[in-house]
């Protein structure tokens, strides 16, 4: 399983890249697809036809999406970890997998354009929210940029994936192609002509990736890009690294509490935006009880893990991604600056400072952690990936009893939190109401 680098942006130097030329010329890559093999069947087929894509996702045709895989391929340059670049014009194929709304009207004009994760050896799809990005009308579209996926899908169904390749037939194995083969993918979503989004065409495009991706997405931001056309009219960094670089294109940076690990931070400018979400752990409840029984699915069981503390908070964390992306789209399209977040609180003694329930001060605040029914923190200890899992551990009966005398009491509290949530611009009205209806159907207060 590979390990995952955790580093808090903002607190160090980036070198600079060697001053090139841009490449004016890069063109799209070439489109196959869709990939035939749509509903989950036998990965091991001989026939691409009776398999289906990884990680398929559920229930997007009640949601009024559809699904669908393509390949790209093209020639993409090669670049080291400081932006030299090492090679130019060197062929690749990969593969996106697209879900959009089948239904153009309800398009909104965003596309989120994932760098799928793969620390756990596999693509992930890291950001992929259905109930928030659905409901907002935006396609989400996730990019095989490296190697680790790419090798994972062509063991898992070779007669599907079999000609995929991200090395140049194995001469950069460490994910040189990577920056530029994301990038190609969103030249490819411009493509009037193209096939990725059917009879979709796209307004703004966003580059977001989570974690270990997000650690890719800095260096393409910081060193490759300068040297390159822009594709991306914005970019959300989630969970990870974000740049140090002012550029051009507006920076959304959204950190759980897991990932604040100093006070020392990049501050607010008129390119860059902070939130750091108290409570929230860096791969929550919400992630790992959607893919689950994907992962059950396709690999015939999930990972499990002894952690030293009871796992996985349960502070949405992707509830303040979306309003996240909702200001960024407007930050892009209209230059209206998102609000600011307060940090999280640090003690004299430099760990973070906690109230009486030992929850994290400061940052931003759910109603999860305003109006708590239990301990949620991003702190964890114990094997392989506990450290990001966070924990969640409930309050007894007497202790609520203590905190909320009655129900009414209770969501009325709750109902104050989420309000002021989205009045200061963190929390979408509609997540607000999805908080609300939690709180109406709980027993908390009702003795």
């Amino acid at each position: 399983m590979a390990t995952l680098a955790l580093v808090v942006a903002g607190t160090g130097a980036t070198a600079a890249a060697t001053p090139k030329a841009p490449r004016a010329g890069a063109v799209a890559p070439a489109v196959v697809g869709p990939v035939p093999g749509t509903v989950p069947g036998d990965p091991t087929a001989p026939d691409a036809a009776d398999t289906y894509p990884w990680l398929s996702a559920p229930g997007l045709a009640e949601a009024g999406y559809v699904e669908q895989e393509f390949f790209l391929s093209g020639r993409a340059d090669a670049y080291g970890p400081t932006g030299t670049r090492l090679a130019e014009d060197v062929p690749y194929t990969t593969r996106v997998v697209v879900r959009r709304p089948t239904d153009p009207a309800r398009f909104e004009g965003t596309v989120l354009t994932e760098w799928q994760n793969v620390s756990g050896g596999y693509d992930l799809d890291a950001l992929w929210a259905p109930d928030q990005i659905t409901r907002a009308g935006q396609v989400w579209v996730g990019v095989s940029a490296q190697r680790v996926g790419v090798d994972q899908l062509r063991s898992w169904s070779p007669a599907r994936y079999g000609g995929l390749d991200v090395t140049g037939g194995g001469r950069f194995t460490a994910d040189e192609l990577s920056y530029d083969v994301y990038a190609q993918a969103a030249r490819a979503l411009r493509q009037r002509a193209g096939a990725l989004l059917g009879p979709l065409r796209a307004k703004t495009i966003l580059g977001i990736g989570a974690s270990q991706s997000a650690g890719r997405m800095t260096v393409y931001y910081d060193h490759v890009l300068p040297q390159t056309d822009p594709v991306f009219d914005g970019y959300g960094f989630i969970v990870g690294t974000a740049p140090a670089r002012k550029g051009d294109e507006p920076i959304f940076h959204v950190l759980s509490e897991t990932d604040v690990r100093t006070p020392v931070r990049r501050p607010d400018d008129d390119r860059y935006r902070r939130w750091e979400v108290a409570g929230a752990a860096h791969s929550g409840r919400f992630g790992q009880a959607y893919r689950e029984p994907l992962l059950t699915r396709d690999l015939g069981a999930a990972p499990e893990f002894a952690c030293d503390r009871p796992a996985f908070s349960e502070v949405p964390l992707h509830h303040v991604i979306a309003a996240a992306y909702d200001h960024l789209e407007r930050w892009v399209e209209r230059g209206v600056l998102p609000p600011s977040a307060p940090g999280l609180r640090f003690a004299a003694d430099g760990t973070k400072a906690r109230d009486a329930h030992g929850i994290a001060a400061g940052g931003v605040r759910l109603s999860q952690v305003a109006v708590p029914t239990a301990l949620n923190t991003g702190d964890n200890t114990g094997e392989t990936f506990c450290v990001l899992f966070g924990t969640h551990v409930p309050f007894t009966a007497a202790h609520l009893e203590r905190l909320y005398r009655t129900h009414t009491g209770y969501v009325a509290r709750v109902v104050d939190a989420d309000v002021l949530a989205v009045r200061h611009g963190h929390l979408l009205p509609a997540d607000a109401r999805a908080n609300l209806r939690d709180a109406a159907s709980s027993e908390v207060g009702r003795g």
